[in-house]
């Protein structure tokens, strides 16, 4: 259904398996968003709760916050796909879209539906998203190409005889018109008789005629203007390659994938860094408000990313982030003095102005983490599909005790590589077992992006 600036549609996730509820069991989660086509945010209105076809409990989000879109996401799917049928403005609507808009003048306007389920074993592999109660009406015809008749030459040529056709002469040539010297004019046209003249010859000169004049005057072409340094810096974009961590859509690569992933190959401070050199100072502590939480995982097929409930966050620097997501990475992505640490969990925060925050806690391998662990435990067994398991966790096991940490400008460390984002690593290390490194691994050989220049950036560090 279009909205001011967007639309909202409702996604479905079906579970793996039924969890329980105090008002029943459920094994699909209905979601109202909101999309906002311009800024490519979304935010969730609405949750209803389904057992089957049978509705369970429906609830309006208590505290509703608009959502960056991530790249690679189902969530990225959903909204190409909403602002996609909103966009559209069809030239000539179908007799069964007019219809249906009749019926439904006056009405209530009836939300898009938008459904991602994994199909039968004998469908495996295959993945089915209708979109909408219709199909989108067909754009406006091509022009229509205007086919002439056969000539009958024969025929022509007997009518012309019958009533003494003689040759039409030349039309007389404009006033202003330079006649072309006749050792440049083309040769007369053929005529059938002596006297005559088929319809088809006659059609052929007069469009010799149409086409003959003076020469047309050319213009010398101005000499190619140098390319600025800023033009020369502009990368070629490879068309239809993904971007991901190796081959083609690697790392080196990003700048040419999309005209909106320039920044990765031209930006000035890009992220991750070698931390060196920081400058010991009293920096403010980071107010971390975190608590118990349900959650959801997905595999995005470029990380594990966990979402939580509402209504966590941190203040730093007089200005409150809220939680958005958690992203492990391995290795780490960040090095310090140049070691790379086995893992890190990336804690992404949007303050409400628009700036992300993101804080790095740095894993190492050592004892079992139990949070961690929880977060394997219920690993999905499919990219791209949400598992909202009944388990909770308190992000506040994930941090160390000592709080100190790095802190520096940089840019998100995916496409499209936006900068402006305020980085803060935990200086305190926090342990995971091997086992739960090579699980990882299992998922993901590696998804870390290369370490960028820091291009004589300021780092500040804890005293």
């Amino acid at each position: 259904m279009p909205a001011a600036g967007g639309a909202t549609a409702w996604s479905r996730i079906i579970l793996d398996r039924a969890v329980k509820d105090p008002g029943g069991s459920y094994d699909a989660i209905h979601a109202l968003n909101l999309y906002d086509c311009k800024s490519r945010r979304f935010t969730t209105q609405r949750r209803a709760y389904f057992n089957g076809d049978t509705q369970v409990r429906e609830e309006e989000v208590a505290r509703q916050r608009a959502n960056t879109v991530a790249v690679g996401s189902i969530d990225e799917r959903l909204f190409n796909v909403a602002c996609r049928v909103i966009a559209g403005k069809p030239a000539l609507p179908s007799a069964t879209a007019k219809a249906g808009a009749d019926s439904q003048a006056g009405e209530r306007p009836v939300a898009m539906h938008a459904d991602m389920r994994t199909l039968a074993s004998d469908q495996a592999g295959r993945k089915m998203m209708p979109v909408a109660d219709t199909s989108p009406v067909a754009s406006a015809e091509k022009p229509k190409l205007i086919v002439l008749p056969p000539i009958d030459k024969a025929a022509a040529a007997q009518a012309a005889a019958a009533v003494g056709q003689r040759p039409a002469s030349a039309p007389p040539a404009p006033a202003g018109v330079t006649k072309m010297p006749a050792s440049k004019m083309a040769p007369p046209v053929a005529t059938t008789t002596g006297t005559t003249e088929s319809l088809a010859d006659k059609r052929r000169r007069e469009l010799h005629y149409a086409n003959s004049g003076p020469p047309r005057a050319t213009r010398k072409k101005a000499a190619a203007e140098p390319a600025t340094a800023v033009e020369s810096q502009k990368p070629t974009v490879l068309r239809d390659i993904p971007w991901s961590y190796e081959g083609d859509g690697g790392p080196s690569n990003w700048g040419k994938l999309r005209a909106d992933y320039a920044t990765c190959a031209t930006g000035k401070r890009q992220s991750p860094i070698d931390i060196r050199d920081g400058i010991r100072v009293n920096l403010e502590p980071i107010k971390f408000e975190y608590a118990r939480t349900q959650f959801r995982i997905v595999d995005t097929g470029h990380a594990v990313q966990v979402s939580v409930g509402a209504g966590l966050g941190l203040r730093v620097m007089g200005k409150r982030f809220e939680l958005s997501h958690l992203e492990f990475r391995r290795p780490a992505e960040e090095r310090v003095n140049g070691r790379t640490y086995d893992m890190s969990a990336q804690l992404v925060h949007r303050s409400d102005d628009g700036q992300t925050a993101v804080v790095v806690v740095l894993l190492e391998k050592g004892t079992e983490h139990p949070l961690v662990q929880t977060l394997w435990d219920n690993l999905p067994l499919e990219r791209d599909v949400e598992v909202a398991p009944e388990a909770v966790i308190d992000l506040n096991i994930l941090l160390p005790e000592n709080r100190a940490y790095w802190t520096y400008m940089g840019s998100l460390t995916t496409p499209p590589c936006t900068e402006g984002v305020l980085w803060m690593v935990l200086k305190q290390p926090m342990q995971v077992a091997a086992d739960q490194v090579a699980i990882f691994a299992r998922v993901f050989r590696s998804n870390a992006r290369p370490v960028q220049p820091a291009n004589g950036r300021l780092v500040k560090e804890s005293r």
